[in-house]
């Protein structure tokens, strides 16, 4: 049987579990970094398998320049296979090999580096988001114990508080004025770094063919066509656009046992960043179809789900049909063409 190495990966020492029969380990060896680097590249052509985590497709790259079958397996999908009920860096190598036995345990896919550069981007701008978001929450709190309330909206809070600040409110102690204004210069720093990453990922994706088929969807801007290109990679992986939907968290989560079956919420799983994107973008939709006099007939469906059901309910039930028309356009290289509602003609 071919050699297989499972590799535990981390900084700077690597947990090593070599096999050639199933359930069997011959040898483990503990690397460091240049060590586990040598002893891969000393190895005959061989399948070494990883979980898909950090500095994992940086591995899987050089694996297969030197001709190697690297595959990386979801991390969420491995831990069940540990029997040791301690958390150790021999469980988890052994646990590697065997995940990997179960066929039903779909592989990750390898990112180039392109594909990673754009997750980059994305990755950096949602943690200024988020940083962003907390500094405008911290002042709104703070100013509020001394009776001042910023207006709603993000765009007034650096306004407001800079006025305040120019005009030496009595209502705010001379103590925090300093940090409130350095607060604010910060505010104004992240807005930048985000209208930056911006500009760089619309010029990263401007001539890639996919990311053009994707924006013909309704709902889905460069920002969501980018980041499914970056993390989906191929969606030929996937079997139906329900498939699609599912490793989103877009479906129902299922409770079902003999006749009796029942469906839930939806699942949550899959990437949280993706999913957001995709429901931000029918958010949008649905407040456009409202608006629209010239109704396709998503548009149509989604007023009547939304009728029924409410707006969040719709507007994530809108997310779940963009994910399966985006992997229709996506899989058969075919721009989204919209199909006019009954009622429009």
């Amino acid at each position: 049987m071919d050699l297989t190495i499972a590799v535990d990966l981390a900084k700077s020492v690597f947990e090593v579990a070599v096999s050639r029969a199933p359930g069997e380990v011959l040898e483990r060896r503990r690397l460091t970094r240049t060590g586990f680097a040598a002893f891969v590249g000393k190895s005959g052509p061989c399948t070494v398998i990883m979980e898909a985590c950090s500095s994992s497709h940086f591995w899987t790259r050089q694996f297969v320049a030197i001709g190697h079958r690297p595959i990386l397996l979801p991390p969420h999908h491995v831990r069940p296979y540990r029997t040791n009920a301690n958390k150790t860096d021999r469980a988890d190598a052994k646990a590697l090999l065997e995940a990997f036995r179960n066929k039903e345990i779909h592989p990750v896919p390898i990112k180039s580096v392109e594909q990673q550069a754009i997750s980059a981007i994305h990755r950096l701008r949602s943690g200024w988001m988020a940083t962003r978001t907390a500094c405008i929450n911290t002042l709104r709190g703070l100013l509020r114990e001394f009776g001042l309330v910023i207006p709603v909206g993000s765009q007034h809070v650096v306004a407001q508080v800079s006025a305040w600040l120019r005009e030496e409110n009595p209502a705010i102690p001379s103590a925090i004025r300093t940090l409130l204004s350095a607060t604010c210069d910060q505010i104004v720093e992240l807005e930048a770094h985000m209208r930056s990453a911006e500009a760089q990922l619309a010029e990263l994706v401007r001539d890639m063919p996919e990311v053009k088929r994707l924006r013909t969807i309704p709902g889905v801007g460069p920002r969501s066509a980018s980041a499914l290109v970056a993390i989906v990679g191929d969606p030929r992986r996937f079997k139906s656009g329900r498939h699609f939907a599912s490793f989103l968290g877009l479906t129902p989560r299922e409770r079902s046992s003999g006749n009796f079956r029942k469906l839930g919420s939806i699942s949550k799983r899959g990437d949280t960043y993706l999913r957001m994107l995709l429901i931000h973008g029918a958010r949008a939709v649905l407040l456009s179809a409202r608006r629209r006099k010239d109704r396709h007939r998503i548009h149509s469906w989604v007023l009547e789900v939304e009728a029924r059901r409410g707006h969040n309910v719709s507007a994530v039930a809108l997310a779940n049909k963009i994910a399966r028309i985006a992997w229709a356009t996506w899989s058969r290289q075919q721009d989204y063409r919209p199909a006019v509602a009954q009622d429009a003609t």
